[in-house]
């Protein structure tokens, strides 16, 4: 059954051909049909181009959900105005139904590819071989439904791998191409080079478009990859941070455990044992040790609370700063050494400002420190506290008149032994403040340190 020139039925050539006489079938419809298929195809490599792959994203990205909508619009568009046209030129030719079983069968199956899903299964190769075959069937009986095989195109080229998708693409602007010449009246150059040109066109661009998606996700994975090691290397910032301030306030806390409450538990431990051996013999003096040890502990616990709240050693809380507090110091330390020891303080300069409240802190901690070494292991009978003011450092010295030592040997009899603590706690309190500690000393001829800390770098953060 062929559509003949004149609209009436006519045997033998198989062909849907527009004649030239009498209306629509004259040669102006033939040329604007051709020229159709291929603005179609151009269309459609706007539509369906911009659609291609929308299917496997569609769920995450709102904008290719509208553009594979817009896609199955179009195909059934073109479905649809191919099956009116070939009504209204063939009204109630015996092939008629067979067109129309047809075209609803094309209309189904394109329907279930969604359902089917995106990827290459063999029940979708199976869809799509059948889909292609009806399209073709429908081509070879009405020419004017090559206008569907644009958003066939994208279909293919969605699911193939590459060289077979291709070569769907090939078949099908083949048939194209056959369509174009059947409904023409002789050869055109255009209707043979514009479909191929436009299937080149579309399949280009939804390559490029395929390849740019793919360096979409992979930039995307590398970005959460990077997003991730951020994340990974904060935590583990944050927690070398947490383990560096721990070991840091571990270090603070014993260094001031072993400049208040270690050195008065000692000091009270040596007056209650002097207190026991001179219980009998000696009853007042033992009661003047305990009366000492429990002045001692009163300081202890005076100490211990401050130190529980964090705040400013006790005696730099009475008020006076740091010269009254070494005064106190220095009484102190000659009260409860009953006459043993002897310590005098001297201070020499006036400071132009206030020094800053952690410096105070440190010389005050150094010198019950040193005092403490010099009671307990020098045998001095006399020790020295002289601070001196400069222009832009202060200096704190703790001289004593005891045996001395040769310092590079106690410093590794000190580092040997479990009472190695204080000298490391005075250089680190020094060092903090960028300052420095010294130790001068010689067998018989007494100890003097000296800890001298610069007040330009010792300001505290605002």
């Amino acid at each position: 059954m062929v559509e003949h020139r004149s609209g009436s039925p006519a045997h033998g050539t198989g062909a849907d051909v527009g004649g030239r006489s009498g209306g629509p079938g004259g040669p102006v419809d033939g040329d604007a049909e051709g020229s159709g298929i291929s603005g179609s195809e151009a269309e459609g490599s706007g539509i369906a181009g911009s659609a291609a792959g929308a299917p496997e994203v569609a769920g995450s990205d709102p904008d290719a959900r509208w553009l594979a909508l817009l896609m199955h619009a179009a195909f059934f568009l073109l479905l649809g105005a191919s099956l009116t046209r070939f009504l209204m030129r063939h009204p109630g030719e015996a092939r008629t139904p067979w067109i129309i079983a047809l075209s609803i069968s094309l209309a189904v199956l394109y329907l279930l590819g969604p359902v089917l899903g995106s990827r290459p299964t063999p029940r979708r190769l199976a869809w799509l071989a059948v889909l292609v075959v009806v399209w073709m069937v429908l081509v070879v009986l009405a020419p004017s439904f090559a206008w569907c095989a644009v958003p066939l195109f994208y279909t293919g080229l969605r699911i193939l791998p590459p060289r077979a998708a291709l070569a769907l693409v090939a078949l099908l602007t083949v048939f194209v191409v056959a369509a174009q010449l059947r409904l023409a009246d002789g050869f055109d150059p255009n209707l043979v080079l514009a479909p191929p040109a436009v299937a080149a066109v579309a399949t280009a661009v939804f390559v490029h478009m395929q390849r740019q998606a793919v360096r979409q996700r992979e930039l995307a994975a590398r970005q959460r990859e990077l997003i991730d090691d951020l994340l990974r290397t904060r935590r583990e910032l944050a927690a070398t941070e947490r383990r560096e301030g721990t070991l840091a306030e571990r270090q603070r806390l014993s260094m001031e455990i072993h400049d208040t409450l270690a050195q008065g538990l000692s000091s009270q431990q040596m007056l209650l044992q002097a207190a026991d051996r001179t219980w009998s013999a000696d009853p007042p003096a033992a009661r003047r040790h305990v009366r000492t040890a429990t002045g001692i502990a009163e300081r202890n616990l005076a100490e211990a609370r401050r130190f529980v709240h964090d705040l400013a050693p006790a005696d730099l809380a009475e008020g006076g700063g740091l010269e009254a507090a070494l005064h106190a110091l220095a009484a102190r330390e000659s009260a409860q050494a009953e006459g043993a020891l002897t310590v005098h303080c001297h201070v020499e300069g006036t400071p132009h400002a206030p020094l800053p409240d952690r410096v105070q802190s440190a010389l005050l901690r150094i010198a019950q420190g040193a005092l403490a070494n010099v009671r307990e292991h020098s045998g001095a009978s006399a020790a020295g506290l002289t601070l001196t003011h400069l222009d832009d450092r202060v200096v704190l010295d703790i001289g004593d008149n005891g045996r001395g030592f040769t310092a590079e040997h106690e410093g590794v009899r000190g580092a040997r032994t479990v009472r190695g603590h204080g000298l490391p706690a005075m250089r680190a309190r020094v060092r903090q403040l960028g300052g420095t500690l010294t130790i001068e000393s010689a067998p018989g001829e007494g100890t003097v340190l000296s800890a001298e800390v610069p007040l330009t770098t010792t300001e505290d953060p605002p």
